[in-house]
């Protein structure tokens, strides 16, 4: 058998049955970044901006506990679950001074679709009026690299010094409201 066909096969079997160097050097990466520092943001466009604000970031939230939602303008499960469940929480918390949210549009594919223009029409049709802002690229927005989102709706919860307590597509509104007072007594 020719060396470079043996070698192929010991990583593919390797891959299968997880014991080859090759496979273990070189493992998925975890989605998301709880536990770490939330990162800053590249946000290009804003809707519905703090007044005296012309744009936001990370930073601005320091002290409060920041519920920050990813969507794209053409993702169902954003419309059918993740909207709903943020419009949910806004109802609970909407005037506590201690929680923030902020939704991005990370546009990572249908770029001619997902665009900054919906993101006026998205906050009027929740009835939310907090700040929508659009991220978007050729590719995969800088904002989701940096926040390893897996796509969308994704959720993520920071807490007051700024840290990524919680990740991933969807959080019940009863789990994330316990997540959200646990997190303001720190």
């Amino acid at each position: 058998m020719n060396q470079n066909l043996f070698a192929c096969l010991v990583i593919l079997a390797g891959l299968f049955i997880g014991n080859t160097t090759e496979a273990q050097s070189s493992p998925k990466p975890v989605p998301g970044i709880v536990g770490q520092q939330a990162p800053h943001w590249d946000v290009s466009k804003w809707h519905q901006l703090p007044e005296g604000k012309d744009e936001l970031d990370i930073t601005d939230f320091r002290g409060k506990v920041l519920y920050l939602y990813f969507f794209q303008s053409w993702c169902p499960g954003c419309h059918s679950t993740g909207f709903p469940n943020l419009k949910t929480l806004h109802g609970i918390y909407k005037n506590d001074p201690d929680v923030e949210f902020v939704v991005i549009q990370s546009t990572f594919e249908g770029h001619n679709i997902n665009t900054a223009d919906k993101l006026k029409p998205t906050a009027a049709k929740y009835e939310l009026p907090i700040p929508f802002g659009q991220s978007a690229g050729g590719g995969t927005p800088a904002i989701m690299q940096k926040y390893r989102t897996r796509g969308t709706p994704w959720v993520v919860l920071i807490d007051k010094k700024g840290q990524v307590q919680f990740n991933g597509f969807h959080l019940d509104p009863a789990k994330a409201a316990s997540v959200i007072d646990g997190l303001k007594k720190r």
